[in-house]
């Protein structure tokens, strides 16, 4: 019974994961914002959001005016974006949302992803699907 019940567990949060992911409506170039977020390494990694729910809930998490759904979510495209140039990915800014939990197979540290990139997509980081744990935003910026 309780593995059966880790099951459906699991998978309901798989499927959460993926609707937090889903492609936002295309919007316009200039309502873009940019974010910083770390992790236990302390790396910094800057996101792009383009939907404008999403930007409103990463500036509340930055205010404090809420707590929920304190981690990033999104699926990894492997090429470099002129707003992060330390890293040589990105999240696709229409994937970005947030979580609470999420399963451990998308968990992993910015260095790390950095690291093991060749192998996203596989069984690392399946579907490209990266949800660190540990994320944390830190600060707005302007577009770099």
């Amino acid at each position: 019974m309780r593995s059966i019940l880790t099951k459906i567990l699991t998978a309901g949060i798989a499927i959460a994961a993926v609707g937090v992911v889903a492609p936002a409506p295309a919007q316009a170039a200039d309502s873009a914002a940019y974010f910083v977020m770390t992790d236990v390494t302390r790396s910094e990694f800057v996101i792009k959001l383009t939907d404008p729910g999403k930007i409103q809930h990463a500036r509340d998490l930055l205010s404090g005016t809420t707590t929920s759904e304190p981690h990033v979510l999104g699926r990894i495209d492997k090429r470099p974006a002129p707003f992060n140039p330390r890293w040589s990915y990105q999240l696709r800014p229409e994937t970005v949302g947030f979580f609470d939990f999420a399963i451990e197979v998308c968990d992993a540290t910015i260095p790390y992803v950095e690291d093991h990139l060749d192998e996203a997509g596989g069984a690392f980081l399946p579907g490209l699907v990266w949800c660190p744990w540990s994320s944390k935003l830190v600060r707005e910026v302007q577009q770099p």
